[in-house]
């Protein structure tokens, strides 16, 4: 049963689906998805088309907004949105260290694991929106991961989609994740560049930070190990609109002085811990690379094996010289599964994952070509996370997509520049710019 309720300015459903766990087998075992409906107070009664959002990750659920915050607002004006926990997140058969082990040991875990990319998800989709919409297409608005799925969704079944709109979310049709990676550390390179020349003072406290790693075993509350490494990756958050500054924040409180001399300060190590953990989402670090996999090559920790390609990353080799320590990106390795307490026991499930060969193609180039679905793409020129040459290459390869390139946004531009992100994309998709 639906249970509806509101919030200023929307009335809320909670909407729950039951879908095939293995779309190869109908009739076999079932997971339920749970999704956010959501409808503007003032049109609750109205007939309006739908909009599916897909969020980013992969292994977030989809935001949780209360009223009309960020882009919810402009979507409103004219559908009814569907909020989609993809399978694995939220409240969709949420994939954790806790829930797992119902599936039995690290193989039937990384097996069942691999039902969890984008080609499934399009399926689900496909499996709900009768459901939903009485059959009727609907729009497709895919942040970041979730503008990789409606790529797939393209691929798969283009006849479900009325408009598709991409933000931050082209992925390479080809690449595999070497050649991803590959592509990243030297656009992370650029980012923590940046970050220090805005910001000249944090390379010595960066500098001091890794030195203390370096030699002090720190465990931060909740049992996670801060490594030099763990450290490192705090650069994730220098892909967002305002990342750097508060990376810089965070590295200005990063001492405080005790009896036993100086030490990283519990402010610190708390807002370090909320930041490294991936207690909350620990989908992202298992298929994170898999996502990448569309032949029978495994992804074998491509961004740990590409990584020594950049020697410039190695803190210890910074700190014998004068260089300064880099921070790194959207990158999962193995070290994550022995530092991270909510990972620690799905190390051999991460391992399988990483080895397999069997991954399916994601994308149908041939179909892309010949697409009819009206479509649009932000393409976040600076972006850190989704290479800028790969998703022009993409947008070349979809027959009538229209891409916006702009350097006005970071990653997270449909968050920090909403409306008029989302108002933009709607009016290229429907030839209006």
């Amino acid at each position: 049963m639906s249970l509806s309720y509101r919030q200023p300015g929307v009335v809320l459903t909670d909407r729950h689906f039951t879908v095939p766990l293995d779309h190869a087998d109908p009739d076999g075992e079932t997971i339920e998805l749970y999704a956010r409906e959501v409808v503007a107070s003032d049109k609750a009664g109205q007939e309006l088309p739908w909009m599916l959002y897909l969020q980013g990750g992969p292994g977030f659920g989809a935001n949780r907004f209360v009223g009309r915050q960020a882009w919810l607002g402009r979507a409103l004006e004219e559908y009814r949105v569907l909020l989609l926990d993809q399978r694995g997140t939220g409240r969709s058969a949420p994939a954790t260290r806790q829930t797992l082990p119902l599936r039995g040991g690290p193989a039937e875990q990384a097996d069942h694991l691999a039902r969890f990319r984008a080609d499934s998800i399009v399926r689900d989709c496909e499996a709900i929106r009768p459901q939903v919409t009485g059959g009727a297409p609907w729009t497709v608005l895919g942040q970041s991961f979730g503008g990789f799925c409606t790529v797939t969704y393209l691929s798969l079944a283009p006849e479900g989609i009325d408009t598709a709109i991409i933000t931050g979310g082209l992925p390479s049709l080809y690449a595999h994740a070497d050649d991803v990676y590959r592509a990243a550390y030297p656009r992370v390179e650029r980012k923590v560049t940046a970050h220090y020349a805005r910001y000249p003072q944090d390379v010595e406290r960066a500098r001091r930070i890794a030195d203390h790693l370096l030699g002090h075993d720190v465990v931060l509350p909740g049992g996670y190990r801060l490594t030099v490494e763990a450290f490192q990756s705090l650069g994730l958050m220098l892909g967002a609109s305002d990342g750097s500054h508060r990376l810089h924040h965070l590295l200005e409180d990063a001492f405080v002085r005790t009896p036993a001399g100086l030490e990283l300060s519990d402010a610190f190590q708390e807002q370090a811990r909320a930041l490294l953990s991936y207690a909350g989402h620990p989908l992202y670090a298992l298929v994170h690379e898999a996502v990448y996999g569309q032949d029978a090559r495994p992804t074998a920790w491509a961004a740990e094996r590409v990584r020594a390609e950049f020697p410039q990353f190695d803190a210890a080799k910074a700190l014998a010289g004068d260089a300064p320590v880099l921070f790194t990106g959207e990158t999962i390795h193995p070290w994550m599964f022995d530092t991270d307490p909510a990972l620690r026991p799905l190390r051999e499930t991460a391992e399988l994952l990483a080895a397999r060969t069997d991954w399916r193609p994601l994308y149908d180039p041939a179909r892309l070509a010949a697409n009819e679905v009206p479509a649009a793409a932000a393409v976040y020129h600076d972006d850190m996370y989704v290479d800028t040459a790969h998703s022009l290459e993409t947008a070349d390869a979809i027959r009538g997509l229209r891409p916006w390139v702009t350097n006005e946004y970071e990653h997270d531009g449909l968050r920090a520049g909403a409306p008029h992100v989302l108002d933009r994309l709607l009016s290229l998709a429907r030839d209006e710019a």
